[in-house]
């Protein structure tokens, strides 16, 4: 059983540690924690990861975040994959920090690479995880808080995040999207020092 998993991000040195890039980021902790490394492909970077007989084919576009459909769709191709066997991972302003949502099919939420997607698949269903970076950034400052580094205090978060995430697929792999999404969907445990 195949599953193309796709971290949203731009390429480039200038981007890795930006809160665009959590997608690549992700991945690349996955990556890391299995052992394995990414190569270059057409269309982006890849790497595959086996699990309890799935294989997961981990793909960070090089085709810069807005036109990240142009990727997944010729990964799908390629795969031979059905729509359900794709999961694409964003960040996303709307939600606080550290907040995740999995969902099998929806809006864009005005998120570029997401919609590129929609558009080039010709449908919204698919799963996606959205990874809440927040919008603490005044008006007008959008583009700059989103490709703005990660403070320490975030880096220091993004382990425990990949965790979630990567376990949130491995579960919407073995034992389906519903019980996945019970999984994920639930808000981050505060510190109990920082309120």
């Amino acid at each position: 059983m195949n599953y193309l998993v796709v971290g949203l991000g731009n390429i480039g040195a200038e981007y890795a540690g930006t809160r665009h890039n959590m997608g690549f980021m992700i991945l690349d902790a996955w990556a890391q924690a299995s052992n394995v490394l990414f190569k270059t492909e057409r269309y982006g970077d890849m790497a595959e990861i086996s699990f309890k007989g799935r294989h997961f084919h981990l793909l960070k576009p090089s085709t810069y975040m807005n036109l990240s459909g142009n990727a997944v769709r010729y990964w799908m191709q390629k795969l031979n994959l059905p729509l359900e066997n794709l999961v694409v991972i964003s960040d996303d302003l709307n939600l606080p920090f550290g907040t995740l949502r999995m969902r099998t099919s929806g809006s864009c939420g005005g998120h570029n690479g997401l919609e590129n997607i929609t558009q080039m698949l010709e449908s919204d269903q698919w799963t996606r995880i959205r990874v809440g970076i927040g919008n603490d950034f005044s008006r007008g400052g959008q583009i700059d808080f989103v490709l703005g580094d990660l403070s320490e205090e975030e880096k220091d978060q993004i382990p425990d995040l990949a965790k979630r995430v990567i376990q949130g697929i491995k579960d919407f792999s073995t034992i389906g999207p519903q019980r996945a999404m019970n999984f994920v969907n639930v808000k981050p445990k505060k510190d109990p020092e920082n309120g």
